[in-house]
């Protein structure tokens, strides 16, 4: 089995989008670790498929081809001012967190009191963690030092974390949740007649959404004491963004309008509705956790633009044999790490029946590697093999441990090649 990847480094969304504090889910590292280590997988970083090695070159040196690289783009609010400075996506604001090189030069604005946050799945709740955390909790972390500087200075005291539903929809798991409502120092700002009449049918809810109710309830009682207040959060319920209203001089985002919606229900399903009123909010950072979007790759690949998709059959690509795809790219940019795996054995059982049944055919032998890496050494492409990364690992963690932290990651791409190549 060979890996093809990107960037220089492996790991993907465990390393650019899993939350700095959250070491414990990382440890799956570990385990990608001792499968690249076995004799029979082999890694190839800094080489982009689509571009320095085609879909096409790939299906003709070898006999299956899995396609695996996730959701690179942004679900567009598609209202007026969204393009204004102050407004960010939240894959651009995780990533520069996280230390993605494409997202280093982002430097979000953090110079306001008031954040909006729109959106309350996981990663809305991550960002507005990582913006109120104290920074002792954020030193002991993987966070870029540039992040770190940056939200030390930082005069965000209010996260307001926006959704177009009530209570009984928000997307969050209870875990996150619960880890916004015990962070320190903060205290939340929750409207009590938000979970009015939510106690006649709480108990018909299932035990996730019941606990989240619960939880939310208590924490709007203020039953939290605090010693030292730096921050507040809020969860807005029924409203969606209409307008990014901009400043006087028309460069940069002051506030946002949204709308006030009712819930329309339909069997299991509520429909948020504009009641035609709407709430203006003064604030100068916004930033939009809406949903990722998986990106074509290749022309050679059929991809669903409306469901920003590629067309499957339990990990199968629809009309080309040898070709199959895993995760977000063949679902949808959903669930957490341990949903996406058991995504990734599904596939990986269907290659392993289209083996079996002979629909893989395997008469004639391919020449994997050794063609992609001809065709490479061509047009100049340098791929970096896993003891390579290794190369870069070591000089993150000692530069880390210099500062109390796990790692210190590189920044720059030019960096980890020459690191890479020494």
């Amino acid at each position: 089995v060979d890996i093809y990847e990107k960037l220089p480094v492996p790991f993907g969304l465990v390393r650019f989008g899993v939350a700095p504090d959250h070491p414990e889910v990382k440890n799956v590292i570990n385990t990608f670790t001792q499968t690249a280590h076995q004799e029979r997988c082999s890694f190839y970083g800094n080489v982009s498929v689509g571009c320095d090695v085609t879909v096409e070159e790939l299906q003709r040196a070898y006999h299956a081809v899995v396609l695996s690289y996730g959701a690179e783009g942004n679900r567009r609010l598609g209202i007026p001012g969204e393009d204004l400075s102050g407004v960010y996506s939240a894959k651009d604001f995780v990533g520069w967190y996280n230390g993605l090189p494409s997202n280093k030069k982002l430097k979000p604005d953090l110079s306001s009191e008031t954040a909006v946050i729109l959106g309350q799945g996981n990663v809305a709740l991550d960002v507005a963690r990582i913006l109120l955390s104290p920074l002792d909790l954020l030193k002991k972390t993987d966070i870029t030092e540039e992040s770190l500087e940056a939200i030390a200075a930082s005069q965000v005291r209010r996260v307001l974390i926006v959704g177009r539903r009530g209570p009984l929809q928000v997307a969050c798991t209870i875990k996150e949740l619960r880890e916004m409502i015990n962070l320190p120092d903060t205290k939340p700002l929750l409207d009590p007649t938000d979970f009015k009449g939510l106690k006649d049918v709480v108990k018909e809810l299932s035990k996730d959404v019941r606990d989240k109710i619960v939880d939310l309830h208590k924490a709007g009682m203020g039953y939290k004491t605090i010693a030292k207040q730096l921050g507040y959060w809020g969860l807005k319920f029924l409203r969606s963004p209409l307008e990014i209203l901009p400043s006087p001089d028309g460069t940069k985002a002051s506030g946002i309008r949204l709308a006030l919606n009712r819930l329309e229900i339909s069997g299991e399903e509520a429909r948020a509705v504009p009641t035609g009123e709407h709430e203006d909010v003064d604030c100068g950072l916004i930033v939009s956790s809406i949903g990722y979007q998986s990106l074509p790759i290749d022309p050679a690949v059929p991809f669903d633009l409306k469901q920003a998709v590629i067309p499957n059959t339990l990990g199968r690509v629809e009309q080309v044999s040898g070709l199959y795809c895993s995760g977000w790219v063949k679902r949808g940019p959903t669930g957490v790490i341990a949903t996406t795996m058991n995504d990734s054995f599904d596939t990986a059982r269907s290659v392993l029946q289209d083996v079996e049944s002979g629909h893989l055919d395997f008469s004639s032998p391919k020449l994997g590697s050794e063609a992609t890496r001809a065709l490479m050494e061509k047009r100049g492409v340098v791929p970096v093999s896993f003891s390579d990364w290794e190369k870069i690992d070591s000089a993150e963690v000692r530069k880390g441990q210099e500062v109390g932290k796990p790692r210190e990651k590189l920044l720059d791409i030019g960096e980890m090649l020459t690191l890479a190549r020494a």
